[in-house]
Order: C-alpha cells, then structure tokens, then sequence
C-alpha cells in the first residue's frame, strides 16, 4: 500500500514542481531554439522538439498548448533575456558608455544565443509571417530601449542635426542584429571585441561632439 505523504512531505513535493517545470520549460526552449534558428518555426515539429529535448511528446503539451504557443512563448523569453541585457546601458552616466553597454549587451547575446539572432532575421521580416504581430511588439520593446539612449545623445546635442531618434534606434537595431548574425555565420573566427569595435566606429560616426558653448 502507498504511504500516505506528510503534510511537510506534500509541501516539499509541491516545492521541487515549479523548479523542475522551469527547468523543462528551458530544456524545451533550449531545443525548440535550435530547431527554429536552423529551419524555421514553420517546419519544425512537436515530436522534433519533444526528441530534442529529450522528453516525451506530451511534456510539450503539459507546458504548452501547442506548438505555436511554445514558439511565442520562446520568441517572447529569448526578448525578454536580452532586453535585460540592454537594460544595462540605463545604469551609465556616460552617454558614449551608455551606447557601448548597448552594443556589447547585443553582441555579448546573440553570442550566447546565435540561433535566436538567426530566427529574428528569419521571421521579423517576413510579411505576412505567423509570428510576425507578435514580433512587430517585442522588436518595439527592444528598439524603446535603444531609443531611450538615443534620445539622451540627442538632448546632449550629440546626434547629427536632421538625424531623427527613432531612425537613430532603428537603425542601431538593425545594424547589431545583422552584424551579429553576420559575425555568427560568415566571420566566426573574429572575436567579439574585434567585432565591437567595428560598429562602435560606425556608432561613433552616428554621434558628434557637442557644440561648444557660448
């Protein structure tokens, strides 16, 4: 006959749940990222996640209602995670070391997630794509923070005059997320600081020295 759990028994039991469904879920985001990075969302399976991860079929749908859900729901994850790492830049004082925190929280990333970078470019732009209201949403997220930076160059008289912030941000967006990719695919024998260095020479052309005062 089963032993009845004790009452601290069931509440350590109850305890290690939300540990090891964390721990699933990332095992399941972990292989759903390389999946989709390799192949897009579209053509991968349930079952390719599920063996990926090595879990049983129904885990995924344990954590997820399907295979759409668990693609937004990574999409939504994979932002979040770099949007702390740009978050960064708001802790400088230094306007020229605020963008650098910028560039190396980007570069830094999608080197740690190269797939992620690869299946922003795949589905970002793709007109009409499944994901791509989801996406147009978080890319704001991440580009309200460039532009956060962008704005405090342009009060500090730093930007060019006729440049606009939100191009400034969009643009720094689209260059981190493609050089990234680019550095990933096509120069991986390149190292990050060698890579930063490169777009913080184009960053630096964005900005000017600030007019002198009267």
């Amino acid at each position: 006959m089963d032993a009845i759990p004790t009452q601290a028994g069931a509440r350590a039991v109850t305890s290690t749940r939300p540990g090891r469904t964390a721990v699933t879920k990332q095992k399941l985001f972990d292989a759903a990222l390389r999946l989709v990075g390799e192949r897009g969302a579209a053509s991968v399976t349930v079952d390719e996640i599920a063996a990926e991860a090595g879990v049983a079929k129904g885990t995924v749908y344990y954590n997820f209602a399907s295979k759409d859900a668990l693609v937004d729901a990574l999409l939504r994850h994979g932002v979040e995670l770099l949007a702390g790492r740009l978050r960064a830049a708001e802790q400088e004082d230094d306007n020229q070391r605020a963008v650098e925190a910028l560039v190396d929280g980007m570069l830094g990333f999608f080197a740690e997630y190269p797939a992620f970078g690869q299946l922003l470019v795949s589905e970002l732009w793709r007109t009409p794509g499944q994901w791509h209201g989801t996406l147009s949403l978080l890319r704001d997220d991440i580009v309200s923070i460039l532009r956060a930076q962008m704005q405090r160059l342009a009060d500090a008289g730093r930007l060019p005059e006729g440049v606009q912030v939100p191009t400034a941000s969009a643009a720094l967006f689209g260059t981190l997320l493609v050089v990234a990719l680019d550095w990933q695919v096509f120069q991986p024998e390149r190292t990050q600081d060698e890579v930063r260095e490169s777009v913080l020479l184009l960053v630096r052309g964005l900005s000017r020295n600030p007019a002198p005062q009267p």
